[in-house]
């Protein structure tokens, strides 16, 4: 198992790729279109061969820095219903 601290470095952000959106390795694979192909049904072995510069360890990374992302999330009750 690779640990995150090896994946989280294949997620990229620079205003010059994708404006700004994280992506993958600089590649203009944005991990918001990972995860929405995957939600959507896309298997991992579709989008590998779509997309053949992708390495599995993309995927990981991508999980991580979702998982990072919901970590950090705090959720606040907007009003009690009496």
């Amino acid at each position: 198992m690779t640990h995150k601290e090896d994946l989280l470095p294949r997620i990229t952000v620079n205003h010059r790729v994708m404006v700004g959106k994280p992506a993958i390795r600089r590649l203009g694979i944005t991990v918001e279109h990972i995860l929405r192909a995957l939600s959507g049904g896309v298997s991992d072995r579709e989008l590998l061969d779509e997309y053949p510069e992708l390495e599995r360890e993309d995927f990981q990374a991508v999980y991580a820095y979702a998982a990072e992302l919901v970590e950090e999330e705090k959720v606040f009750p907007l009003g009690s219903s009496a």
